[in-house]
């Protein structure tokens, strides 16, 4: 079921990216979220509950919804929202997802619940002192088999105003605006590691990016976690798999 929760109203900053017939930041699910779902694939199968923060226009609440996951999807897009609700609908997915317009920083996050929280390209696009506060809050939700996935653009990005990135040449996408928290390195690895997060990584990387999904061509810094709940020990090889384990004919 799909249901918009309304908090208070803001200027679609995203309406024409999300607008599009060629959807802008693409179709297709975050690498190493996708990389999870397929070497997990049947642990969550009717049972998983998953948080998708700034779902845009859902690649990332699709490809949960698809590997069993029931979504919970909120953005302050309201154009992104009914993308969802319609791809969904294509897909045969209604039932998985429901959507929220609603602020990040708003959002309730029931301790325990979510058996993944996932936030790309969220936690920069709020300020640094409320990005600390959702983060905590991130983690505390996840339950005891929990997935995190965490996407951020760093200071290597073009549009950072911070080194080295304020002294790229470099071009910079067009909603570069929008960010206006960019992170240091290992910053993100930094509160992973926290006792307080009570988390164990499966994958970090920062890295640099070209981009020709929006816009013209631009270059993003970003850094990437993937994390599970301290503890807990999914079939994971890595992205790619390294030595998986060979199908028996």
């Amino acid at each position: 079921m799909l249901i918009n929760v309304t908090s208070t109203p803001s200027p679609d900053y995203f309406f024409d990216a999300y607008d599009r017939d060629d959807i802008a930041y693409g179709t297709d699910p975050s690498g190493s979220l996708a990389a999870y779902l397929d070497q997990t694939a049947g642990h969550a199968r009717g049972a998983g509950r998953a948080i998708d923060l700034g779902a845009g226009a859902g690649r990332d609440t699709l490809a949960l919804a698809a590997a069993g996951y029931a979504v919970e999807s909120v953005d302050l897009s309201e154009r992104g929202l009914a993308r969802i609700a319609e791809r969904a609908a294509e897909r045969g997915l209604t039932d998985r997802i429901r959507t929220r317009m609603a602020d990040v920083c708003h959002v309730d996050f029931p301790p325990s619940h979510y058996d993944a929280v996932i936030a790309t390209t969220v936690l920069d696009h709020i300020s640094a002192a409320a990005a600390e506060q959702v983060w905590q809050r991130m983690c505390d939700a996840l339950s005891a088999t929990g997935f995190l996935y965490v996407q951020v653009h760093t200071t290597e990005d073009p549009g950072s105003d911070q080194p080295p990135g304020n002294a790229s040449s470099e071009p910079v996408s067009e909603t570069a605006g929008a960010v206006i928290n960019y992170f240091r390195p290992n910053q993100l690895a930094a509160m992973a590691v926290r006792e307080s997060s009570n988390l164990r990584i499966l994958r970090y990387e920062e890295r640099l990016e070209w981009d020709y999904t929006h816009g013209p061509e631009h270059q993003h810094g970003k850094a990437v976690l993937l994390a599970v709940r301290a503890g807990f020990h999914p079939h994971w090889y890595g992205q790619p798999a390294a030595f998986p384990r060979r199908s028996v004919s």
